[in-house]
């Protein structure tokens, strides 16, 4: 390998190293990555949909139907 190309290889490297060490966060990130106040967001969400009274369900008020028999065939 010539000396340009070991050259070449370490600028490269040097900036792929450079490249990857910038990808990290800066916010704290709770598991799943979201962010603290993400989840803090969506926590408050939740919260509010817990507090709505739960609609009737049309299951229950409906009586069952009987199943249909088989047709003879």
């Amino acid at each position: 390998m010539t000396k340009r190309h070991k050259t070449l290889r370490s600028l490269g490297l040097a900036a792929l190293l450079s490249l990857v060490s910038s990808c990290g966060s800066t916010e704290e990130d709770k598991p799943g990555g979201v962010s603290l106040d993400d989840a803090k967001a969506l926590d408050a969400a939740a919260e509010m949909l817990d507090a709505r009274p739960l609609p009737a369900l049309p299951e229950a008020t409906v009586p069952a139907q009987d199943a249909p028999s088989p047709s003879a065939s």
